[in-house]
């Protein structure tokens, strides 16, 4: 393996995100794809698995077991919510380098795990989302909520999708929050006529999200302000928009000895 080879294992290559990752990896000159981890098919191939890459790349069901036996540089993981966070511990004890594109992480997950990866010097990204167009609509949403403190975002994302609002949502509420006076928004009598008709609420700001076929991953932020009004609008027509902020990422996690939640973080 060369010098500047960078060894990966993937985590959910079925999905519609790890099978653009897969073709992503293999197609990067300086990265090499050593293994896949699967909820099945252990001890099979890529190759055998209809529908997946001509591939003599082997699949595991234990992520453990896996990393111990490739002891690659990184793990991408981009499975599901619920083993985000075990999938990032066991990496750590391989002393592996996670780039996680699940969601569902708490403020006290995300500590706790940044301690764990300072503790063993490891670099590692958590990512609401990883495409590059997506982050930089979070960042001009903040610059704008300085002057336009009136704002709801609209997410809307296919039909499969398991949480809501997303994570992009909540990230760049978040981030709108850290330069914008705490306020409601709305009448101060407003009444919700239907629970939820205005959507999930962060220090005043509204978050709606929508559900439906056909959808990939979307959102807009609106400021309102006197006889005005500014929309951000970001749209991820298919899933190859996320894979140059993997890439990014899997090359970024090699220089850190920390963990990093958001590709804001990462990129100037």
């Amino acid at each position: 393996m060369a010098e500047n080879m960078i060894k990966i294992v993937i985590a959910g290559p079925r999905g519609n995100m790890g099978s653009e990752a897969v073709k992503m990896v293999t197609s990067t000159e300086h990265f090499q794809l050593a293994a896949v981890v699967d909820s099945k098919n252990n001890g099979k191939l890529l190759k055998d698995i209809e529908g997946q890459p001509a591939l003599d790349v082997p699949i595991y069901e234990d992520l453990s077991v896996c990393l111990a036996e490739h002891e690659p540089h990184v793990l991408i993981d981009l499975t599901a919510p619920k083993f985000g966070r075990k999938h990032m511990e066991i990496a750590f004890d391989h002393g592996v380098r996670p780039v996680v594109g699940t969601t569902g992480f708490t403020e006290q997950d995300i500590n706790e795990l940044r301690q764990i990866a300072e503790d063993k010097k490891l670099g590692a990204i958590i990512a609401p989302n990883f495409a590059i167009g997506a982050i930089l609509m979070m960042k001009f949403a903040q610059a704008a909520a300085k002057y336009l403190p009136d704002v709801e975002i609209i997410e809307k994302h296919h039909d499969r999708k398991l949480d809501a609002p997303s994570g992009t949502a909540i990230k760049t509420a978040q981030l709108i929050q850290e330069v914008r006076v705490s306020k409601v928004q709305g009448h101060p009598e407003e009444v919700e006529e239907l629970p939820g008709a205005r959507g999930a609420n962060i220090d005043g700001m509204h978050i709606h999200s929508v559900r439906l076929p056909g959808l990939v991953a979307h959102q807009e932020v609106i400021f309102g302000g006197q006889g005005q009004t500014l929309t951000l609008r970001h749209d991820s027509i298919n899933r190859t928009s996320f894979m140059p902020g993997i890439q990014l990422s899997v090359e970024t996690v090699m220089k850190m000895d920390t963990l990093i939640y958001g590709l804001e973080n990462i990129i100037e």
